[in-house]
């Protein structure tokens, strides 16, 4: 079991609203969104494109409530053709000191220069991009940069491994993790990208527990996987099939990771991040089951 005063539980807004998709869950308001987190016992939420851009209105809305912001996607363009460098690194420099205002203390970062996650033409299983030694390098000369950085304002600096980008197998996590400063970059785990690419989490999990600041428990239905392969599908229609879920609605076996958190003495957030077809699957329900099951399997 988990240690409340050690692990933090929160959910994304996902589940409401696809920022990705925006016409899944339009109807789904902001408000409405940070209430039913709260109502279904979460205290910690990411941030999602309906939220108010004013750090200080958002701030509010989520101090009556009793929510804070735990962390938040940041889109690098390190590998963008037509982006300069230092444009990436401002933005990120924006984006911490915002997060660290609303209370977040880690930052989940993703490259996606060349990422295929919103391709609609390209099957996700088939066509993720595969860094050069010149992307490589430039990926890792911004991630130690913007490492810094965070670290400068007491932040730590995540990298998300997902589909579609170039940090998305076993090798490429590794090589992520062997090639950037131990100090400055870090990792955030997620069972359901790990799952969606022919990756036992588990020994990923406990090669890199050291290093690991943030977590997202995202489940994955397995039928409709071997679907997605059948069929090629691109990610966001793999998405909108419903291949991803909340924790203990899918086949991901999370006993083990409780159990490397718990030995390792894991001090941050767990964070429930599962983008479904709100019209499919209601988010304030599954929020509520993921909530049952969470507190069933890690005592949080």
């Amino acid at each position: 079991m988990l240690d409340p005063k050690k692990v933090k539980l929160g959910i994304a807004p996902i589940g409401w609203t696809n920022d990705d998709m925006p016409e899944l869950g339009s109807e789904n308001t902001f408000q409405q969104t940070i209430s039913e987190m709260a109502l279904a016992g979460f205290t910690g939420c990411e941030i999602g494109s309906k939220y108010p851009q004013d750090k200080e209105e958002l701030k509010w809305h989520l101090d009556l409530r009793g929510m804070i912001i735990c962390n938040a996607w940041f889109s690098s363009m390190l590998t963008a053709p037509n982006v300069p460098y230092e444009e990436t690194i401002q933005a990120f420099r924006a984006h911490a000191e915002k997060l660290y205002f609303l209370g977040a203390r880690v930052i989940g970062v993703s490259e996606q220069g060349n990422s295929i996650q919103g391709r609609l033409d390209l099957p996700i299983l088939k066509n993720k991009p595969v860094y050069s030694a010149e992307q490589w390098a430039t990926v890792i000369k911004g991630f130690n940069e913007m490492g810094q950085i965070a670290k400068d304002m007491g932040m730590a600096f995540t990298c998300h491994h997902h589909m579609g980008t170039g940090v998305q197998t076993v090798e490429e996590i590794d090589y992520l993790m062997d090639n950037t400063d131990p100090n400055l970059v870090f990792l955030l785990f997620d069972t359901g990208h790990c799952t969606f690419a022919g990756i036992d989490y588990v020994p990923v999990l406990k090669k890199h527990i050291n290093r690991i600041k943030h977590v997202h428990l995202k489940d994955l239905r397995l039928n409709v996987y071997e679907e997605v392969k059948a069929k090629d599908m691109c990610f966001l229609d793999a998405v909108r099939a419903g291949v991803f879920t909340v924790p203990g609605d899918g086949d991901v076996d999370f006993r083990p990771l409780v159990s490397v958190l718990e030995e390792s003495g894991y001090e941050g957030w767990v964070v429930v991040e599962a983008e479904q077809d709100p019209a499919k699957a209601n988010p304030f329900e599954y929020a509520k089951k993921a909530r049952k099951y969470i507190a069933e399997v890690t005592g949080l």
